[in-house]
C-alpha cells in the first residue's frame, strides 16, 4: 500500500497559529487585530481607549498587536494622523521591539521608541514592559532589573513583567550550588505573598519551578531525566507545597477575567502532569480549551503542539 500524500503546505502552520494564538481568550482583541493587519487602526484606538488603565490588559493587547505583520507601518500611519496619540506611540514602540527581536530593526531604535512613549504617558507601565522584552534578549541584567522596577513602580502586580523576571532569574547559576535554594523560588514566593489574595501572581511559584526545569533540563540534557532529577524536581517537598497552594488558589478564585489567565492555567496543568496528578490536570485542560501557550509545553526543546496534545490526551484519558 502506498503511503498517504503529505498534508498541504501551510496546514501545520495554520494549525499552530490557531492553537497558540497570543491573543488567548480576548475576543475583542482578536477582532480588532484582524482589522489592524489590513491597516484599519481606528478600531485599535477605540479598543485601547476602552481598556483605560487596566494595565495588565493594556500590556497584553499592545504586545499582541505589536507582533502583527506590518504593525510598525500601520502604527506610523496612525501617528501621522494623530501625532499626540500616546496609544499610537506606545503601539509603535511595541512593534519596534518585535522588529528588533526578529532582527528586522535595531535594538537602539526600539529603545528610543519605548522611551518616547514612556515620556508621553508617564503612568503607563507598557513602554517599560516593551523595554523589558527587549532587554531580555539584548540588555544586561542590570538594565533588565531596572526596567522591571519601572514596571512594578507603576503596577505592582504586573503579570507579564513578573513572568519575564522569573524566566530571567531562573537562568542564573545558584551561588550555593544547591538548586532547592535557588533565588528564583524566593523571588516568586515574595511576589506572591506581596500581592492581594485574588492576584494571579499566586501561581508565580509554579512558574518559577517550570522555568528552572527548562534551564536544568536544557543544561544537563538526557542525564537530567535518566538520573531521576526531573522527577525529584516536581515531587520534592517544596514543589508539592507550591503546586498544592497554586491549585487551591485556582479552585477558590478562578480568575477568568484576567487577560493572561490561560498562561497560568497552561503552566499549572503542565506542572500537575509532571507531578503525576493527571486528574487535577484534566480540570485545568477543560478550562484551557483551545488556548494553549507555547511555554511551558516546549520545555525543554519540545514541539509544543505535539507536547500539548499528548499531555491533554493523557490527562483527559485518566479522568
Amino acid at each position: 500500500m502506498s503511503p498517504p500524500p503529505p498534508p498541504p503546505l501551510g496546514r501545520a502552520r495554520k494549525r499552530d497559529a490557531q492553537l497558540f494564538d497570543p491573543a488567548l481568550c480576548d475576543t475583542e482583541l482578536v477582532d480588532v487585530r484582524a482589522q489592524f493587519t489590513q491597516g484599519r487602526w481606528a478600531k485599535v484606538r477605540a479598543l485601547l481607549t476602552a481598556t483605560g488603565d487596566d494595565w495588565d490588559r493594556r500590556g497584553h493587547r499592545l504586545v499582541v498587536l505589536g507582533q502583527t505583520p506590518a504593525a510598525t507601518a500601520w502604527a506610523r500611519e496612525w501617528l501621522l494622523a494623530e501625532p499626540d496619540s500616546a496609544d499610537a506611540l506606545t503601539l509603535l514602540a511595541c512593534a519596534a521591539v518585535f522588529d528588533a527581536l526578529r532582527r528586522k530593526g535595531s535594538p537602539e531604535a526600539a529603545d528610543q521608541a519605548c522611551r518616547r512613549a514612556a515620556a508621553l504617558l508617564p503612568a503607563d507601565p507598557t513602554p517599560w514592559l516593551a523595554l523589558l522584552l527587549l532587554t531580555r534578549t539584548y540588555g544586561s541584567e542590570e538594565e533588565f532589573s531596572r526596567h522591571f522596577d519601572q514596571v512594578r513602580a507603576r503596577h505592582r502586580e504586573h503579570h507579564h513583567a513578573h513572568h519575564l523576571m522569573v524566566a530571567k532569574l531562573a537562568e542564573r547559576t545558584p551561588a550555593t550550588g544547591h538548586d532547592p535554594l535557588h533565588e528564583v523560588y524566593d523571588f516568586a514566593a515574595w511576589a506572591a505573598e506581596e500581592s492581594p489574595a485574588d492576584s494571579p501572581l499566586a501561581v508565580l511559584p509554579v512558574i518559577a519551578h517550570a522555568e528552572r526545569y527548562r534551564v536544568l533540563a536544557t543544561r544537563h540534557g538526557s542525564t537530567f531525566n535518566s538520573t531521576g532529577s526531573a522527577a525529584q524536581h516536581w515531587s520534592g517537598r517544596r514543589a508539592r507545597q507550591v503546586l498544592r497552594t497554586a491549585f487551591d488558589w485556582w479552585l477558590e478564585w478562578e480568575r477568568e477575567d484576567h487577560p493572561r489567565n490561560r498562561v497560568d492555567l497552561n503552566f499549572l496543568a503542565h506542572a500537575k502532569l509532571c507531578e503525576g496528578r493527571p486528574a487535577e490536570a484534566a480540570a485545568l485542560f477543560h478550562r484551557i480549551g483551545r488556548h494553549a501557550t507555547r511555554a511551558p509545553w516546549s520545555y525543554p526543546d519540545l514541539d509544543p503542539h505535539k507536547a500539548f496534545l499528548a499531555a491533554r490526551s493523557a490527562a483527559l484519558g485518566s479522568a
